[in-house]
């Protein structure tokens, strides 16, 4: 049952339509991802749904009673206020009526009033506070104005949850938030349980978290159940099926225009009927909105750095009392691509300066490579002048920028990032926040650079966008230095890793983020295996004769003969699998008939049970 619903929606700003004739239902219990392009109104419709903003026309339907509770990108919270106090905000009716109730005002209905209170849980409200701050690893003690990002937008989803609400509406809520805290956050919504809907460009998260996925695409709301790859799937075949029948439409339009400019003969001939069709053919097309293009990224890599990009020996340095950096050693050669992992506040930017020079280490020593052409894309989007116009931020005092040699138009370029000509001396402040992540791009790769370092290149873009800037990177000449907490784009992207693992101390490891899970929990797996079982405690009383206690129970015949047995068994298994599969994986078998098909696949099924009961017989056997 829905328990929020929207009808015949229409929004527009300007000219340009966000929403023309959606439609939209939450059920109960679900948890939905709102995807699209930047700019396509998804923050927008977010707040339509949180009843913060109006529709021009159409039609909201909630269910009596529903509580909603909106969590905007960049929460606002209360200067000089404590974190439980923030939290609080989240109950505010229920304690509100609680103090009215325990006011007893002349002429207040009491029954009333109580029965609203039981209604809000409103007689425990410090209780929910101080269970969702314990949930959430909140010190309620702290004043949020000493909060990193993170830790704010953490205060904003308790102040939310606090609420008990039954529709939770969430804008960007993995922004500013580390891998840990991502991976938090992913359990916390997945055990939720009213309605959820989600604003996010995090593929991972959206595969993680949701269970439908909707698109908002030329102002309407297509929806698809599952998770983010199966949207993927669905969608991929919806274009081409879409592309298919503009093409079929075109060809009959410019058939039916052929035909009416025909000579004084035809014009003669022809039926009003076809004419009425071919008006009504260009009203269509008039009417269309094609999808928009895509963004067209090219990146001048300039001259070609040395080989060695960069040397660190034994490298350290700290800020008082407190270590970034402890010993460090790493080459990095030119086309590496790295990137950086750890929380927030565990001193990212700090490594990176140190890499590049731009900070001198306290201990060891950095060797710089020749030739350097380093280029900031930069995460708080510091280096964009708000009142400047689009086109002066790419090329100020010109209407030409080169790139690889060649010269293009300013127009053309910003039209390369989907930025119409009509809004080329519109100021940066009027974009929204992805379009202004998309501009910095423009900019950064306007100049020509040998090394990239990307601080949250990922933040607002759209998922289109992140996939187009994943190839490029890949087909990239130069060096890249990559901090994101988009783990899948990081896995597409990076080479190799360089990880924090806490007091200063940092560690390369091949690959990805998935690469350095992996490698990380073998390593454990190791460390552990190769212990030393714990010293037993020295018993109170006599302990048994040393031969008794120094050697393991001795296997029964019958159990030995079966451990040297066993060996032989799994490799005469594993053959008989390894060319079971190779049937399946081929032709021949599916020409023998639907009963050698069924037996094949029953086999197949049957032997890995086998094995496994096997193999945990053979680690019973030896552990003895």
């Amino acid at each position: 049952m829905a328990v929020l619903s929207l009808t015949n929606a229409h929004l527009a700003f300007g000219h340009v339509p966000l929403l023309d004739g959606a439609a939209f239902a939450l059920e109960a219990g679900e948890r939905v991802g709102l995807i699209g392009r930047n700019g396509s109104g998804k923050s927008s419709l977010l707040k339509i749904l949180a009843g913060l903003e109006k529709l021009d026309d159409g039609l909201l339907q909630q269910q009596q009673n529903l509580r909603r509770v909106y969590v905007p990108q960049e929460p606002e919270l209360q200067s000089g206020a404590t974190i439980f106090e923030v939290v609080s905000e989240g109950v505010a009716e229920a304690k509100a009526l609680r103090a009215r109730y325990e006011a007893h005002a002349p002429g207040e209905d009491l029954d009333a009033l109580q029965s609203r209170i039981e209604a809000l849980g409103g007689w425990t409200w410090e209780q929910r506070v101080d269970e969702t701050l314990q949930r959430l690893a909140l010190d309620g003690t702290r004043r949020v104005d000493d909060l990193s990002g993170g830790l704010r937008k953490r205060v904003a989803l308790a102040r939310a949850l606090a609420a008990q609400p039954d529709v939770l509406l969430l804008d960007e809520p993995t922004n500013h938030l580390d891998l840990e805290a991502i991976a938090w956050l992913e359990e916390l919504l997945k055990d939720f349980g009213g309605s959820l809907l989600l604003i996010t460009h995090d593929r991972a998260f959206l595969d993680a978290v949701c269970t439908r996925i909707v698109e908002l695409d030329r102002g309407l709301l297509r929806s698809y159940p599952g998770n983010f790859a199966a949207f993927e799937a669905a969608k991929q075949r919806e274009l081409e099926a879409e592309a298919l029948a503009n093409a079929r439409f075109d060809k009959l339009l410019a058939q039916e225009e052929i035909w009416i400019r025909k000579g004084v003969e035809a014009r003669r001939t022809r039926s009003v009927a076809r004419v009425a069709r071919l008006v009504g053919l260009r009203e269509q097309h008039a009417a269309r909105r094609d999808a928009q293009g895509r963004v067209k990224l090219n990146l001048d890599a300039g001259e070609l750095s040395g080989k060695r990009v960069a040397e660190l020996e034994g490298v350290g340095k700290r800020f008082g009392e407190r270590v970034i950096v402890r010993d460090f050693s790493t080459t990095i050669l030119r086309g590496d691509k790295i990137g950086l992992i750890g929380p927030n506040g565990a001193g990212k930017t700090t490594l990176l300066k140190l890499i590049l020079g731009e900070l001198p280490p306290d201990e060891g020593q950095v060797r710089l490579g020749t030739r350097l052409t380093v280029a900031y894309f930069d995460q708080m989007r510091e280096g964009l002048n708000l009142d400047a116009t689009l086109a002066d931020t790419i090329s100020p005092g010109s209407e030409w920028i080169e790139i690889g040699g060649q010269r293009k138009h300013v127009m053309s370029y910003l039209s390369d990032f989907l930025f119409a000509p009509a809004r080329a001396n519109s100021p940066v402040r009027t974009l929204s926040g992805g379009e202004r992540n998309r501009l910095l791009l423009a900019r950064l790769f306007a100049r020509p650079a040998n090394v990239l370092v990307l601080d949250e290149p990922t933040n607002d873009l759209d998922i289109e966008t992140l996939e187009l800037l994943e190839e490029l990177l890949q087909d990239y000449d130069g060096t890249v230095f990559l901090v994101s907490h988009d783990r899948r784009f990081v896995d597409n992207v990076v080479t190799s890793t360089l990880v924090a693992e806490g007091e200063g101390r940092w560690r390369e490891y091949e690959g990805g983020v998935q690469d350095w899970l992996d490698q990380s929990r073998r390593a454990q797996a190791l460390a552990a295996a190769r212990a030393p079982a714990p010293a037993a405690p020295k018993p109170a009383v006599a302990p048994a004769p040393a031969a008794a206690t120094a050697t393991k129970r001795k296997l029964s015949y019958k159990d030995q003969r079966e451990l040297d047995e066993l060996p032989a068994r799994i490799e005469a298994l594993e053959a008989e699998q390894a060319s079971l599969n190779a049937l399946l994986n081929g032709s021949e078998l599916y020409g023998q008939g639907a009963a050698r098909i069924a037996e094949v696949t029953t086999r197949a099924g049957q032997i890995e049970d086998e094995l496994m009961q096997l193999l945990e017989r053979w680690e019973e056997l030896g552990s003895r």
